[in-house]
């Protein structure tokens, strides 16, 4: 289930919330793409049929999402890992790392992860 730029910007939307209106979702999407209540529908029907929202005509609140957010960006993890770093989990953090300054809490929170991994 890969999601497109777009998809990530309505399931941000639907992972705030249970369930929402097809007005709750548009005057959300409006403020951050303009984007209508056509456009809106037509997005949340695509991602009905992809497997990502649910969309029960019975409630007054139809639309939510199907899938979490952490499915989601496990799935972006495992696609960038296996494709830009063959899977090198190391290789991937060293990349991080290097490219971005962290604090002293996030480097023992990192030291206590691989403690508890026995690495």
């Amino acid at each position: 289930m890969k999601l497109t730029e777009a998809e990530w910007t309505v399931m941000s939307v639907l992972w705030k919330n249970e369930r929402f209106a097809l007005k709750e979702i548009t005057d959300q999407l409006y403020e951050i793409n303009q984007w209508n209540k056509n456009t809106v529908f037509t997005y949340l029907t695509r991602m009905e049929h992809k497997g990502l929202v649910e969309i029960d005509r019975s409630h007054s609140k139809p639309y939510s999402a199907k899938v979490t957010k952490e499915q989601c960006a496990k799935e972006e993890r495992e696609d960038l890992l296996n494709k830009v770093y063959q899977g090198s989990a190391g290789d991937l953090i060293a990349a991080f790392l290097k490219e971005s300054p962290i604090s002293l809490s996030e480097v023992e929170r990192l030291r206590k992860i691989l403690d508890e991994m026995e690495v």
